[in-house]
């Protein structure tokens, strides 16, 4: 998976295995990748550098990947509570894991949803998505 930290691989493993029907992995990924891909290239085309400290260059598509998730992370959700045979709506802090676990569910749900035809690839659905998300 090339020059990624740990958290950049598991937000991968966790894109790879939502999106996996059937056992296609390797379909899955490459689907993931092309749209990495596709962000590198156009996040260069729009000049969008960010520039360290020791005036490397490198595109903000490295943050992106794991950035896109934590734009869209949920800090609460409801959850049902059963007192006295009535169910009541209380709110609770949500942990780190589901929150990345959500927020990945919410990106990819919605780039299906915006696939309307099998001519459109889901790398362009996706594609898009990350993008409305930054």
């Amino acid at each position: 998976m090339g020059d990624f930290d740990g958290e950049q691989k598991e937000f991968i493993k966790k894109l790879v295995n939502f999106r996996m029907i059937n056992g296609k992995r390797t379909r899955v990924r490459a689907i993931v990748y092309k749209t990495f891909h596709r962000l590198a290239r156009t996040e260069r085309d729009v000049i969008k550098l960010m520039v360290d400290v020791v005036d490397n260059i490198k595109p903000i598509c490295e943050e992106v990947k794991v950035g896109v998730a934590d734009n869209i992370k949920p800090i609460c959700e409801v959850v049902k509570v059963g007192v006295a045979c009535t169910i009541y709506d209380v709110p609770g802090i949500v942990a780190r894991d589901r929150q990345q676990t959500l927020a990945i569910r919410w990106i990819l749900g919605a780039a299906f949803k915006q696939r309307i035809s099998y001519r459109i690839s889901l790398e362009k659905c996706s594609f898009a998505e990350i993008l409305d998300a930054c």
